[in-house]
């Protein structure tokens, strides 16, 4: 049975989707089934896995409100192993339909059941925001992967997104974990993002990915070409450390028997900050 992800943060322009789709297709090349779930009505992943949003005809909306088959909404995309279930623009409308709802936080858990056996992974790309679809989000999944850019208010909001996972354990689903902090638009170049690498380091130790995802231009051209990073660029940067970070979450997920020093590939020394002390979040 799949473990689902959702990658969530309702600060914008963290690199959610960026992550979801790179994760996705890292994890694809390493030989693992993934489904996407587009769950964002800007249906940024979906543009970004080569499919044009205003073309989409049933996709994650229909699931939740018109109760179409989640097998019959899954689309095929050209990198390995990783299919889609996209999203357009009538998704803005779904939480004002859901509100009235019997079981309204739970419909995406429902529709994702039914696919579930078919998947090594299922990666949820959240909207911006705390709503109802995210809410469902969360409450079908399994962890919560926290993308955190490098900069200055990189730790704004952070905590109001922790008390809803917070509450989603306590109410909805208390097998809700977080998978794990990721530090992300990490530059070399600036003292500002090394500062917030040691804050977030420090702060929550044990809950921070080893993997840093670095600026990368060939992770903003990537989308514009309806590619994944790996199926852009398998060379660049992003690339690697996408592949880093797909490792590091096999690993998570003991799903590898990758030695030791197999797990990182073209590690920055960057990359191996320690921290001082851990928060521990989870339920109980």
């Amino acid at each position: 049975m799949g473990k689902v992800l959702a990658v969530a943060n309702q600060k914008g322009g963290v690199g959610k989707t960026t992550t979801s789709m790179n994760l996705a297709a890292a994890l694809g090349v390493l030989e693992k089934k993934v489904l996407v779930i587009d769950a964002d009505p800007q249906a940024n992943a979906t543009s970004g896995l080569g499919f044009d949003p205003r073309n989409i005809t049933n996709g994650i909306y229909e699931c939740l409100i018109n109760e179409v088959e989640t097998k019959d909404i899954i689309l095929t995309s050209t990198s390995p192993n990783l299919d889609l279930i996209p999203a357009h623009i009538d998704l803005v409308g779904a939480e004002v339909e859901m509100i009235n709802l019997p079981n309204r936080e739970k419909m995406m858990r429902m529709a994702i059941d039914k696919v579930k056996d078919l998947y090594d992974f299922i990666i949820i790309d959240c909207s911006p925001s705390l709503g109802l679809i995210t809410i469902n989000a969360l409450t079908a999944a399994d962890a919560v992967i926290i993308p955190v850019q490098c900069e200055y208010f990189a730790l704004e909001g952070l905590g109001k997104l922790l008390n809803t996972i917070k509450i989603v354990q306590t109410r909805l689903n208390n097998d809700l974990v977080i998978e794990g902090i990721l530090l992300t638009m990490y530059d070399t170049r600036l003292r500002l993002s090394n500062q917030v690498v040691d804050e977030v380091k420090t702060h929550f130790q044990d809950l921070v990915f080893d993997t840093i995802i670095q600026r990368n231009t060939k992770l903003g051209e990537a989308p514009s070409h309806g590619e994944s990073i790996i199926m852009h660029d398998a060379s660049s940067r992003g690339a690697t450390n996408y592949l880093n970070l797909a490792r590091e979450v096999l690993q998570k997920n003991n799903a590898t028997r990758m030695n030791q020093e197999d797990k990182i590939i073209n590690l920055d020394e960057d990359n191996g900050l320690e921290a001082e002390e851990q928060i521990n979040i989870n339920n109980g």
